[in-house]
C-alpha cells in the first residue's frame, strides 16, 4: 500500500521553477530518503507534500487523504519536523510535549505518561523543567522531533533532521527514526548528507534542479555506477608491476604500500593473487575489494552539483 503519493508535482517562484512535475510512491513501512544539493527542491517538494505550499499543478495524498482537499485529517496523519525546527522558546521542554499532545487532542492523563516517555528515549528528562530558549541546537531539535511523534503518527517526515548536530544528538536522533519505523511510522527524510541515506533509507529519490533523476535502493543506486573495479592488495615483500599482467588486471598502480589492481572481474583477480602469493612465496597482508559508494552515484547522477 502506497502511504505518500505525489503526482507530477511543480511549483514556481516568479521565472523560477523549484520543482517540475515530481511523482513519488512511497510503500507503508519504508525509510524513503529524498537526496540532492542545497537548492535541488526538496524543501518545496516537502512543504507541498505536507500541505503548507500549494503545487501549481498535480496533487498529493497521505494514507490516501487528498492533502489539499482534507488538509486537517491528512495532517492528523502525520509528524513534521521542519528544516528549522518547530518549537515554543518560552515554554519548557515538558510543556512544548504536552501542548503538542493536547492539539492532537490527547487527555491528561495519556499526554503526561507520554511526555514522560519521549523525554527520557531523547535524553531530555533532567532537562524537562528547563525554558527551551537556553537549549542548544542539538537539544532544540531534540524537542522539535519529540513534538513530531508524541501522537506516533502513520507518516513522519524529516526536513535535514541531522544538519548541524554534533555527534551525540545526532545519534539520538538516528536512533528515534529507527525506532519510529519499527513502531509503524514510514519515514520520509530529506537529506544531503549522503552516510545518513544509505544508513537509513530502504529507498531513495535524488532530485536535481528540480527534477527526480534516478530512484531506487541505495544498493541498485550504487551498484549502477560500479565502473571502477579494483583489488587492494599488500604483500610482505617489495614486488613489481610486471607480475600483475594476468588474472583479469587491466592496470596495476602502487597506492602506498598496496597495489591497486583494476579489474572488471574482482573474483578473478583475488583468485590470481592467491596463486601469485603461493607461487612466489609472497606473504600477503591485507587483501580489499573496491565497493561503490552512495556518495559516488549521486555525484555521477547530480553532475557533481
Amino acid at each position: 500500500m502506497e502511504i505518500i503519493e505525489a503526482d507530477h508535482l511543480s511549483k514556481s517562484f516568479g521565472s523560477f521553477k523549484a520543482v517540475d512535475d515530481v511523482s513519488i510512491a512511497i510503500k507503508e513501512g519504508e525509510i524513503f530518503g529524498f537526496l540532492g544539493p542545497n537548492g535541488a527542491g526538496k524543501t518545496t517538494t516537502i512543504r507541498m507534500l505536507t500541505g503548507v505550499l500549494t503545487p501549481d499543478t498535480g496533487s498529493s495524498r497521505i494514507c490516501g487523504i487528498d492533502i489539499h482537499k482534507n488538509p486537517l485529517e491528512a495532517k492528523m496523519k502525520m509528524g513534521i519536523i521542519p528544516e528549522n525546527g518547530t518549537v515554543y522558546s518560552d515554554l519548557t521542554a515538558e510543556q512544548n510535549i504536552l501542548w503538542t499532545a493536547k492539539f492532537y487532542g490527547m487527555d491528561s492523563v495519556s499526554r503526561k505518561k507520554r511526555a514522560d516517555e519521549i523525554l527520557s528515549d531523547l535524553g531530555l528528562s533532567e532537562r524537562r523543567d528547563d525554558i527551551v530558549r537556553n537549549f542548544s541546537k542539538g537539544m532544540r531539535q531534540r524537542i522539535s522531533i519529540a513534538c513530531a511523534i508524541v501522537p506516533s503518527p502513520p507518516v513522519l517526515f524529516l526536513d535535514e533532521p541531522t544538519g548541524g548536530l554534533d555527534v551525540y544528538s545526532r545519534r539520538l536522533v538516528i536512533d528515534t527514526i529507527r525506532r519510529m519505523n519499527d513502531e509503524g511510522s514510514t519515514v520520509f527524510l530529506t537529506t544531503h548528507n549522503i552516510e545518513e541515506a544509505n544508513e537509513l533509507c530502504t529507498g531513495i529519490s535524488v532530485i536535481n534542479k528540480g527534477v527526480i533523476i534516478a530512484t531506487g535502493s541505495p544498493e541498485k543506486l550504487k551498484k549502477s555506477f560500479d565502473r571502477a573495479n579494483y583489488v587492494e592488495i599488500a604483500f610482505e615483500q617489495p614486488v613489481s608491476r610486471e607480475l600483475f599482467t594476468q588474472g583479469g588486471i587491466s592496470r596495476a598502480e602502487p597506492h602506498g604500500d598496496k597495489w591497486r589492481l583494476y579489474t572488471d572481474d574482482p573474483d578473478k583477480t583475488v583468485k590470481y593473487c592467491a596463486a601469485l602469493a603461493e607461487r612466489e612465496h609472497l606473504r600477503i597482508l591485507a587483501v580489499a575489494t573496491s565497493t561503490p559508494t552512495l556518495e559516488e552515484a549521486f555525484v555521477q547522477l547530480t553532475g557533481g552539483a
